[in-house]
């Protein structure tokens, strides 16, 4: 494998007062970013495509409306669901949805009535040997649309993909996380995937493991089939209501329907069957690991069983781990990201 992970400077000529910078972490459950500055935003990965001759409903900088030079029109986030059929990135392949994704994520500078910018984009795929070429040939060049009517074009000039996960790793390094010594898992729980990245003391990767699928939405996929949840809702349970309703008390929607009191039925084997699949493929390595670093946006669903435990550290705030250590900071430029 090569060392895809190595961050590196753009070309001093595309560096500016005028150019901006994004970090793009886009999720199977959210679309993270952030400008460096004030916390990082989220909007949910869900989207609808409009016909001709439908009205939009309301949009905001949480739910944006984007408008192609075709008149294609796309409305991302939450306002979505009040559309029938929207589109679930979870169950796509969201590779070929990074250009929607980068105008979803870009929003103007206050009172702009033309967005017209350079623009530098640092982003992460779960696997960039498979995927980061056709990511820079989605997102490099110029890209003209409107969102939420505001006429944009941007010129992107510099993009770098990472490994999904390294930027927690990075970001962990800054908050003292990270051990001197010996090794350390990062245990990334996303949406759709979760992965899992070896690095050694000097930051080398020296191995890893993507699982395409396994995320929250499989264990929403699982809850939703059960019959205490189908009989009180009187149809079917859509799974990705579900997981929004893993950050919400464990409701489906407004309904007042829960989960709550039966979770750990899914919860317990869906738990165990990710730990289970690190230890085998890390048995090797055990001894000198001296930190599990657990991180992604579903994190939280099993956060408390971690809690006390010596080897483990939960990043804070673990939804937006990835993004801020993606970020071109000073110092992010000295941790350089290899595979031997």
């Amino acid at each position: 494998m090569n060392g895809l992970g190595t961050r590196s400077r753009p070309p001093k000529e595309t560096i500016g007062v005028s150019h901006r910078t994004i970090a793009l972490d886009a999720g199977n459950y959210d679309l993270k970013f952030w400008n460096g500055a004030g916390h990082p935003r989220a909007i949910r990965s869900v989207r609808f495509q409009l016909p001709q001759g439908r009205d939009p409903v309301r949009f905001s900088d949480h739910s944006p409306l984007i408008e192609l030079p075709d008149g294609t029109r796309y409305h991302f986030g939450t306002q979505a669901y009040k559309y029938r059929r929207q589109q679930q990135t979870v169950v796509e392949n969201k590779v070929d949805l990074s250009r929607l994704h980068l105008y979803a994520c870009l929003e103007p500078e206050r009172d702009e009535q033309l967005s017209q910018f350079p623009l530098h984009v640092y982003a992460s795929t779960p696997d960039p040997n498979r995927n980061a070429a056709e990511i820079k040939a989605q997102l490099m060049g110029v890209h003209e649309f409107k969102r939420n009517g505001i006429p944009f074009k941007v010129t992107v000039e510099h993009v770098e993909v990472e490994r999904e996960g390294i930027g927690s790793y990075r970001y962990a390094q800054q908050l003292g996380l990270i051990p001197d010594n010996g090794y350390t898992i990062v245990v990334d729980i996303g949406g759709g995937t979760w992965l899992t990245r070896l690095v050694d003391a000097e930051g080398d990767v020296i191995d890893e493991n993507v699982m395409d699928r396994g995320g929250s939405y499989e264990l929403a996929t699982s809850i939703s089939f059960d019959r205490r949840l189908i009989d009180g809702l009187g149809t079917t349970v859509d799974p990705a209501i579900v997981m929004d309703g893993f950050k919400s008390g464990h409701v489906y929607a407004d309904t007042g329907l829960s989960w709550s009191l039966w979770l750990e039925e899914y919860l317990d084997p869906w738990f165990k069957g990710i730990f289970q699949t690190i230890k085998a493929q890390y048995t090797p390595y055990m001894p000198r690991v001296t930190r599990f670093l657990v991180t992604g946006g579903s994190s939280h669903l099993i956060a408390e069983r971690l809690a006390g435990r010596k080897l483990f550290a939960v990043m804070p705030d673990p939804q937006f781990a990835n993004v801020r250590g993606l970020f071109p900071i000073a110092e992010g430029w000295q941790l350089c990201m290899t595979t031997k």
